[in-house]
């Protein structure tokens, strides 16, 4: 999600970065190339943990005329959002008989909701190199 962000240069090097739309969110970088990756550390690290996700982000034109952003630039930096938010969304999936009686007995063995065995299991396959 592309998100407007207030840049101003902090001293002769770095670079500070606001995120209005989503306060308690700043960042800075060295280079001004660093600032995207920066910028979405700092959401990951402010939204973690939460069920809420982060707002919409508002249209530029809201922010220009406000006085706290009147000596920097605007850049837009594109939020991976799917990294943040933590809140469950159901899905509806068919599997083979067998497998489901595999996967309750592994999760049973473990004390976990067959939902937490199956997130386990794909975050495991997602963090293999393929």
């Amino acid at each position: 999600m592309l998100y407007p962000v207030y840049v101003h240069q902090q001293d002769d090097s770095a670079y500070g970065a606001i995120v209005p739309d989503l306060p308690g969110v700043h960042s800075a970088a060295d280079e001004l190339e660093q600032l995207p990756r920066m910028v979405q550390e700092a959401v990951e690290l402010m939204y973690d943990g939460e069920t809420k996700a982060p707002p919409t982000p508002s249209p530029l034109a809201v922010h220009l005329n406000q006085p706290q952003y009147q000596h920097g630039f605007w850049m837009f930096v594109d939020v991976d959002l799917s990294k943040v938010n933590t809140r469950a969304v159901r899905l509806n999936i068919s599997l083979p008989e067998y497998l489901v009686g595999k996967i309750d007995q592994a999760a049973a063995a473990r004390r976990m909701s067959r939902s937490a065995f199956l997130a386990l299991a794909a975050e495991h396959e997602l963090s293999v190199p393929v």
